[in-house]
C-alpha cells in the first residue's frame, strides 16, 4: 500500500519503510473517511489473508486518483486517511484471527487459560496501533503479552539471532559442532 501511495515521495516519508510510513500518516488521518471490509470474515478459522484488504484499497486509490485528476504516482490529498484506513483494518483483521486463536488454543486444551502468554514478534510488532491493540486484547483475556522492543522488531537477522541466543540460553535444538553441515549461498 505505501508503494501504491508513492510514500518515499510523500514529504514527511521520503526516507522511512512503507510500514512505518503508513504507521506515521495514520497519526493524524480520519480512519473513518474510508471503510475497508475486513479480509475473511465469512471463514470461522484463524487464518491471515491481506489480498482482498490490498485490492480494495487499490481500487479505492484509483478512484481517488480520477476523482482528483492525479496520475498514479503522485501523492493523494487523502493520504493521510487512507494510511489510517488501511491500518485499523489490518489492525482489526490481526486482532480478531488473534482472539479466535487464543480461543481455539484454550478451548482444545493447548493453552491453560492461566499463565497464557500473547507474543507478538516481527514487522507487526514495531507498529504501535496494533500493538496496542493487542495488548488490550491479551489484557481482556487475562494474557500475559510479550513483545520485544519496535527496535527489534523490523529486521529478521536480529530477530533470529535474538531466537539463537534464547535456545543457546535453555540448551534447546543448538548445535555445538558444524561438522557435516552443508551450506551454499545463493
Amino acid at each position: 500500500v505505501a508503494r501504491r501511495l508513492s510514500l518515499s515521495k510523500h514529504p514527511e516519508c521520503h526516507s522511512m519503510a512503507g510500514g512505518k510510513a503508513i504507521e506515521h500518516l495514520a497519526q493524524t488521518g480520519n480512519r473513518q473517511q474510508h471503510t475497508f471490509r475486513l479480509p475473511l470474515q465469512h471463514y470461522r478459522n484463524c487464518d491471515f489473508s491481506f489480498s482482498g484488504l490490498q485490492n480494495l484499497v487499490n481500487k479505492a486509490i484509483i478512484q481517488k486518483e480520477k476523482e482528483e485528476g492525479i496520475q498514479e504516482g503522485e501523492i493523494l490529498s487523502c493520504v493521510k486517511d487512507i494510511a489510517a484506513a488501511v491500518q485499523h483494518a489490518v489492525a482489526v483483521h490481526v486482532i480478531q484471527r488473534t482472539y479466535r486463536a487464543m480461543l481455539f488454543c484454550i478451548k482444545n486444551s493447548i493453552l491453560s487459560s492461566k499463565n497464557a502468554t500473547l507474543v507478538v514478534s516481527g514487522g507487526v510488532a514495531s507498529n504501535q496501533y496494533i500493538r496496542k491493540g493487542l495488548q488490550t486484547l491479551a489484557d481482556a483475556n487475562d494474557f500475559a503479552f510479550l513483545c520485544p522492543p519496535p527496535r527489534l522488531c523490523t529486521d529478521n537477522g536480529v530477530m533470529i539471532a535474538w531466537n539463537g541466543i534464547e535456545r543457546l540460553r535453555a540448551g534447546l535444538g543448538v548445535l555445538h559442532s558444524t561438522d557435516g553441515i552443508r551450506y551454499e549461498p545463493k
